[in-house]
């Protein structure tokens, strides 16, 4: 019997859920991958510590520092330059004048010329009511043209000084331009420098601000303790040199006693008495105008420290000892980087009371020494003029200005 075919609809193919599978895994697979990289990613910078938020504190205030004595050296040179384009504008100006001043009696020249019509010397003769007339008128015209002929010099001379003088105005105003541009530069990289360290130091607590001044304590008391060490070094030299300069007298007045009582006691009132005197002279002579200086100095202590003031309410640090040597009649520049060069180098073991001390690698800071290792100085905004250990920061170098 043959057999039969199948008549069942065939079984319809049910869909997989494979692809939503896969979508699932996936997802789950990105979120794996994620959490991976959360996990792996770099950890959040950690909170700099009190000792390096001081330093960067520091190192933002010493640019400010920089960045002031720029401004001070453009603010003086645009001084200077508006002096000076000023005196020439007026010159140009007073040139000018003189130009038309020229240019009117070459007008007038040319007025009579025409008015006379051009005649020929030989016309004129002819006119003239008599030979001598001739002769006479002759000789007047004569002196008019060179009068002409000067006239036509100086206008061209004034005209060319004019010029010149205009030439360099224009010179004058493009520096003047320039440097205002550098003032306004400087003053800006100042304000960023002092912002970004307020910044830094409000975002301090509570607690790290104290911890912070608990550092500036310490890092204080060295400084002291170290000017109290050369205080004691300076003082012990000092009685050195007295104590070798009474023997060198004592010694002197034998020598000229030869040896006799009556002798020693003439010489000693007399030969070193007298080099003694004029030593002592020259030293009072500085003397007396650093003990004005300190004295201006010590007036000025609790005053505010702001970058580019001198004064009279108000200073920076190169201000102030500007000011402080002016009432000694001493005229200093206004910035550390050039009263450095002013007066004679001293060693920092053979500093004298009024002496200027110059502060790190770039002589940015300054401050007015007044003996046993102290000085007297503008620090830096937020701090007002105060005395402090030259040993506070890092010494450059120290002049005495006069």
């Amino acid at each position: 019997m043959p057999v039969l075919a199948s008549h069942r609809k065939p079984r319809t193919k049910v869909r997989t859920t494979t692809p939503a599978v896969g979508l699932t895994t996936v997802a789950l697979a990105s979120v794996t991958l994620l959490s991976t990289q959360s996990a792996t990613a770099a950890p959040a910078e950690p909170k700099p510590g009190i000792e390096e938020v001081q330093k960067k504190v520091d190192a933002l205030y010493r640019q400010a520092g920089t960045a002031t004595q720029e401004y001070n050296r453009a603010k003086a040179a645009s001084a200077s330059q508006r002096t000076k384009v000023d005196t020439l504008l007026s010159d140009v100006a007073k040139r000018t004048e003189k130009i038309n001043e020229a240019r009117r009696a070459l007008g007038s020249y040319a007025a009579a010329q025409y008015r006379s019509g051009g005649i020929t010397p030989m016309a004129t003769f002819f006119l003239a009511e008599n030979p001598q007339g001739y002769f006479d008128q002759s000789r007047m015209m004569d002196r008019a043209t060179e009068r002409q002929q000067k006239a036509v010099s100086d206008f061209r001379t004034q005209q060319a000084s004019a010029a010149k003088k205009r030439a360099e105005a224009v010179k004058s105003l493009e520096t003047l331009t320039e440097t205002q541009a550098t003032l306004a530069s400087s003053k800006k990289d100042v304000q960023t420098r002092l912002t970004e360290a307020r910044g830094l130091l409000s975002r301090l607590t509570a607690e790290e601000k104290a911890r912070l001044a608990e550092l500036e304590r310490r890092q204080e008391a060295e400084a002291k303790e170290k000017a109290a060490k050369l205080a004691a070094r300076q003082a012990a030299e000092a009685k050195e040199r007295a104590e070798a300069e009474e023997k060198a007298r004592e010694e002197a007045a034998k020598e000229s006693g030869g040896g006799s009582g009556t002798g020693s006691g003439s010489g000693t009132g007399t030969d070193p008495g007298s080099g003694n005197g004029t030593g002592t002279g020259t030293g009072t002579g500085y003397a007396a105008k650093a003990e004005k200086v300190l004295a201006f100095a010590r007036a000025q202590i609790g005053k505010p420290y702001v970058w580019g003031a001198s004064g009279p309410s108000s200073y920076d640090c190169s201000g102030l000892t500007q000011a402080a040597w002016r009432e000694a009649g001493v005229t200093l520049p206004r910035t550390t980087w050039d009263q450095v060069e002013v007066g004679t180098r001293v060693a920092t073991s053979d500093l004298k009371p009024g002496d200027l001390v110059f502060f790190y690698d770039d002589i940015s800071h300054v401050g007015i020494y007044k003996g046993d290792g102290m000085m007297i100085h503008a620090p830096k905004p937020g701090a007002n003029v105060r005395e402090e250990s030259i040993y506070s920061m890092p010494i450059y170098g120290s002049v005495r200005p006069a």
